[in-house]
């Protein structure tokens, strides 16, 4: 296994769609060591056709520049790719990735919205592999002696932010507002929690309205009352998770990675917290979906070996393994209903109630584009440099001229 590696050089090659033999996974770092477990399994089966772990720096922005520079050239070097699922579009629309047969995936038994995120321009380019999205993490304890439930609402987390946290010490509530692809997301769930959207389902710009201008409000709002602390603007999920996790929070914006974490040792919230789908104005909100699909490297000359790995790592035996060994919500439907599943990992009905209605990110070529100039725009409503009206104003200018 390598870790925080760049691609090898190698020559162009033809792919091979018939081709057998080895074949490297690439994944950007993982943090819960369960991959090379999973390519073990396989590689007792296959011992002709062995996988190899490769795994680059954990930056997403890092993974996805040294994945682009590779397959744009393409290298051969690495066959099956864990993409993210904003980067599906752009590296199927480039050709990078070569398409997939759906009748040799399993796409009855997994979560329908997963499936989507693996399609393009009407093919399959890729399979869900784990899933995400984020959740209300809440303090239980801190909840139970002001006689309160869970946030359903904005002015209901507002209320209790403002006023319950700093009773007991606590800053309100935080999510990843740093400028990157975490603050992205924050805006795109408030701005859909609101009724909005950032792109329509035919890709036209459709920042520039009353609910965009309400969820950025809501998130402006918290920063210039104080409820929303002024350190979460430079939170990544590390660094949220861990305030939280220290107890420093009444409320926090995750994904359900942090739920593990927060209940193990050290953690100074262990069995005094909940999770909830987020709020949104007037119920519950909605969430960015979030996790990874594995695509074939369509320079890959292995490629009949990068599908059957596919079929393995998604298959429901190993997905049950990607949350008991990994911590990462699976794609198989019915393991969100698992009795043993469900005392073991609480969390799971949230996950799946907040799943149901995640809406994607907007799948578009020009993705990262697109995310930078969403994060760029909020981050200085969020600074108090610009109102939420202009900063949305600048989004849909902005975003009308990256997607002409």
């Amino acid at each position: 296994m390598a870790g925080g590696c760049s691609l090898p050089d190698g020559d162009a090659q033809r792919g091979d769609e018939s081709g057998i033999g080895p074949v490297t996974l690439v994944t950007g770092r993982d943090r819960a060591g369960y991959l090379q477990g999973l390519l073990d399994s396989w590689n007792t089966g296959h011992p002709g056709e062995r996988a190899t772990l490769v795994e680059l720096p954990d930056a997403a922005d890092e993974v996805r520049a040294q994945l682009a520079e590779g397959l744009a050239r393409g290298s051969d070097r690495f066959d099956v790719v864990n993409l993210d699922v904003v980067w599906t579009a752009e590296f199927a629309e480039k050709g990078w990735i070569a398409p997939l047969d759906p009748a040799q995936t399993p796409t009855g038994s997994l979560l329908p919205a997963a499936v989507g995120t693996g399609h393009w321009n009407g093919k399959l380019y890729a399979v869900p592999f784990t899933t995400n999205v984020g959740l209300l993490y809440y303090r239980s304890d801190v909840l139970a002696a002001e006689g309160a439930q869970p946030p359903r609402t904005w002015a209901e987390l507002e209320r209790l932010a403002r006023e319950a946290a700093p009773r007991h010490g606590l800053d309100g509530y935080a999510g990843q507002l740093l400028p990157y692809e975490g603050l992205t997301v924050n805006v795109a769930e408030a701005v859909g929690s609101a009724g909005g959207r950032l792109l329509d389902d035919r890709g036209a710009v459709a920042v520039d309205g009353p609910q965009a201008r309400a969820g950025l409000e809501f998130l402006s709002r918290g920063v210039r009352e104080g409820w929303i602390p002024r350190a979460a603007l430079g939170y990544r999920e590390e660094e949220s998770r861990q305030a939280f996790q220290d107890g420093r929070l009444l409320f926090l914006r995750c994904w359900p990675y942090a739920y593990p974490l927060a209940e193990g040792p050290g953690s100074a919230v262990a069995g005094r917290f909940g999770v909830v789908p987020l709020p949104g104005p007037d119920g519950p909100g909605t969430s960015v979906l979030g996790g990874s699909d594995l695509a074939v490297n369509a320079g890959s000359r292995h490629q009949r070996t990068a599908r059957e790995l596919i079929r393995f790592l998604t298959g429901r035996d190993v997905q049950r393994r990607v949350l008991t060994e990994g911590g990462l919500p699976p794609v198989w439907a019915d393991l969100y209903t698992d009795p043993e599943l469900v005392r073991r990992y609480p969390y799971l009905p949230a996950v799946r109630q907040a799943l149901d209605g995640a809406v994607q990110r907007p799948a578009s070529p020009e993705y990262q584009q697109l995310s930078l100039a969403v994060s760029a725009a909020a981050y200085d409503a969020l600074l108090g440099r610009s109102s939420a009206d202009e900063a949305v104003a600048r989004m849909a200018a902005d975003l009308k001229a990256i997607t002409g």
